[in-house]
């Protein structure tokens, strides 16, 4: 059998392939506002070995989240499924890219009794993108969260899914979410459209919204959400512009946070957003209707998602 090489591809690897160049240039020097908190506790142990005994990747770990100290320490993760290995190169993030293996038969089982034993009442489940997978990875994520609910009946389920490229890729995969829906459903634009040749080769703005715009016509009463980062480059008014859009596709939560630059080969920080900034956005996307927003420097995805679904 051939040996596959170069089989996962971190930093300037990952990046040196991109038909964009990414030019190393001066940091901009961090605000004061911008603060990570040391994973240092019990509990942050605790989770850290219980991820490893289970062979489980969070995006906590693989794309460097600022925030693992603080979230691993309340106990909380944010778990990847269909392994640590992504199919596309987005230059902002610090998962590893290449050739992924064969999905793990077991990891929803795995992924189950790992839930139940850190008694979770909420869990996000994210995955790299799959695009060698005929339906994105989506019927793994329904097997995921039905094994997660076998073990955990009253925990409720995020689930923040790639893109699913192709319109038959995504017909599959709302065909399997539909069948074990979760209680809230997020898929991030990430950035503006000017900004997505530069920061999301292979994706596309208005297939992303088409995405969110779908499954909540099939499913109705399940909110949706998205998220963005600020800083690569971007206005606040083209900001302000993409939240009316994903207000007229019907999404129901909002995050905003700051985008900060994993290593030197991926896209620099052009701007640090200030926290007044961040509120001032936070009221704008309420005005449009927004039913939870998440605004704050410091603000993820899935950081502190339990706190942002109550009430919804």
């Amino acid at each position: 059998m051939n040996k596959i090489i170069n089989i996962k591809e971190v930093g300037r690897e990952k990046t040196a392939r991109l038909p964009i160049k990414i030019v190393e240039k001066d940091k901009l020097v961090k605000p004061s506002w911008i603060k990570m908190k040391l994973p240092n506790s019990d509990k942050f142990h605790e989770v850290s070995q219980l991820l490893k005994d289970n062979q489980l990747n969070t995006v906590c770990e693989e794309a460097s989240c600022p925030n693992i100290g603080e979230c691993y320490s309340q106990g909380t993760a944010t778990f990847m499924i269909l392994g640590d290995i992504c199919t596309r190169r987005c230059p902002f993030c610090d998962v590893a890219s290449g050739v992924p293996f064969k999905p793990d038969e077991d990891e929803p089982v795995k992924l189950g009794l790992a839930i139940a034993k850190l008694e979770l009442n909420y869990v996000v489940i994210t995955s790299v993108d799959r695009d060698d997978l005929k339906d994105g990875g989506a019927a793994h994520f329904s097997e995921c969260i039905k094994e997660i609910r076998k073990n955990n009946k009253n925990i409720k389920i995020e689930i923040l899914v790639p893109d699913f490229r192709g319109k038959k890729k995504v017909e599959m995969a709302l065909e399997a979410l539909f069948k074990q829906p979760p209680n809230i459903f997020n898929h991030n634009l990430e950035t503006i459209p000017r900004l997505y040749k530069r920061a999301r080769p292979g994706a596309r703005y208005e297939h992303s919204l088409l995405l969110l715009k779908n499954f909540k016509k099939k499913m109705p009463l399940i909110p949706t959400k998205s998220g963005l980062m600020l800083g690569l480059g971007e206005t606040n008014e083209e900001i302000l512009n993409v939240m009316k859009d994903l207000r007229q596709h019907n999404v129901d939560m909002l995050t905003l946070g700051q985008y900060l630059q994993p290593t030197p080969y991926h896209l620099p920080v052009e701007r640090y957003v200030s926290p007044i900034d961040f509120d001032n956005l936070k009221k704008e996307a309420k005005k449009l209707g927004f039913l939870s927003v998440a605004s704050g420097p410091m603000v993820r995805s899935s950081y502190h998602a339990d706190q942002q679904s109550q009430g919804i």
